[in-house]
Formats: structure tokens, sequence, C-alpha cells
């Protein structure tokens, strides 16, 4: 063999090795990060998660609004994503304890009473005004004595918490908003910054309180984070007083 048909023998086979050692690179950083968000949203492969979809506020019926049907879209590429399935039940017909399964559950507690439920036992330190007709304090949420109104056209807020009970169940995920453009606009937060809330938090319960500026204009695409109110949410209001 001479040294033309050896090198190109060398460089073929030096190429074949880092390819196949590039594959392998990558097939294990796309393993890790796939078991890095299954551990965060509760999601092994393969199982069953609950999502709890709300009623339009202020409907007569069961409907669903767009922008709440949105947020499902966007969780469910999460669920995907992890290779797990979803099941879908209305607020009114999830009637089971927490922890065994994953579980989403949208909507503040005037259109959705599993949010109610979850405030009043996970999140006791929230207050949040159910009012069926239009009024100024509609919607506000009250944390850690300081009180977040609605401002039609400019601003609303939504809490996005993830809360687990005990070490080895499987979180709750609530998005609480005063709209449902404030709903999906925390599905898409969710969905964009997942890691570094898992890198921030990991395993543990917390609570945000995030803005949703100027929505007529921006939708859900324009928001910030407010406040983590994990400790005064987590803590009953009287005791917090």
């Amino acid at each position: 063999m001479d040294d033309d048909v050896r090198n190109i023998v060398l460089g073929v086979v030096a190429t074949a090795v880092s390819g196949g050692f590039g594959w392998f690179f990558r097939t294990y950083l796309w393993r890790r990060e796939l078991r890095r968000k299954q551990a965060f949203f509760g999601l092994p492969t393969g199982s069953d998660c609950l999502f709890v979809v709300n009623r339009q506020m202020g409907g007569k019926d069961s409907s669903l609004h767009r922008n709440d049907a949105f947020a499902l879209l966007e969780i469910s590429a999460l669920i995907r994503d992890c290779g797990a399935t979803v099941q879908i039940v209305p607020h009114d017909a999830a009637r089971q304890g927490f922890g065994e399964r994953a579980e989403f559950c949208v909507g503040g507690p005037s259109s959705n009473s599993r949010t109610a439920a979850h405030l009043a036992s996970l999140l006791p330190g929230v207050r949040m005004v159910v009012a069926a007709e239009p009024a100024a304090d509609r919607g506000a949420i009250t944390v850690d004595g300081q009180t977040y109104r609605w401002e039609a056209g400019a601003a609303e807020y939504v809490l996005l918490a993830r809360l687990v009970t005990e070490r080895g169940t499987r979180p709750v995920f609530v998005l609480c908003g005063q709209t449902a453009t404030s709903n999906q606009a925390a599905a898409r937060y969710l969905a964009r910054r997942h890691r570094e809330l898992a890198r921030a938090h990991g395993g543990d319960s917390f609570c945000l309180l995030l803005k949703v500026i100027n929505p007529d204009a921006y939708g859900p695409d324009v928001t910030e984070l407010v406040a983590d109110v994990t400790r005064a949410a987590r803590t009953p209001a009287a005791a917090a007083g």
C-alpha cells in the first residue's frame, strides 16, 4: 500500500471515528436533557398526566376560551417531548387527589374549581377576588401583603406554580391568571424557561408572580417576572400576618 492510499484510508477511518464520537456525544447530551425535563415535569417515558381545563370566564356553558386552548397546545408539546400521554378533564370532573401523576391546572378560581381547591390547600397565602360581574377588583391577586389588580389592556398578572407535597410524588403545575391571555402567557413562560426554572428550583415547589405587559398589543408574548412569592404563597395568610 503506497503512501497516498494509506493516507486516504487513515482519513476515512479518522472521519468515521470522529463522526461516531460526535453522534454518541450528541445522543448523550440529548438523553441527559430529556431526563432533566422529565424529572422537572414529573413525566417519565410512558407515563400519564392530567390536564384540567377551565371554562370560559363569564360563559354560560363549558366552552374553552381560545387562549386557554392555546395554553393546552403549549403544554401538550412539552408532554409529547417527554414521551408521556395526557388525559384532558373538565375542572368540575377532576375529583381525585394529587401526587400520583403530574397535573397541569389552567385558569383562575372563577373559571376552574380545581384551581380554587389548589389555592386553598397548596397555596393558602394567596387570595384572588372571585366575582362574576365586572368590578375594579375582579381577579385581583393578593400575596405577601401586595395586591395586583388587572389593568384591562395594559397589564395582567398570573401565578405560575410547581407544587409537590412529598419527595417522590409527581408535581402539580398551577397556571392561575386573571385572563385567558395571562394563562397562555404562563404556559409559554413555562415552555420557554423550564430549563432555568429547573436549575433554580430543582425538584422543589415554587410559585412565581408574572406580569403580562400590554396584552392588547403584544398578546401573551411579553411577560416579566414580578417576584418569587413561594414562601408567602405557601404560608397561610393568618400565619404570615
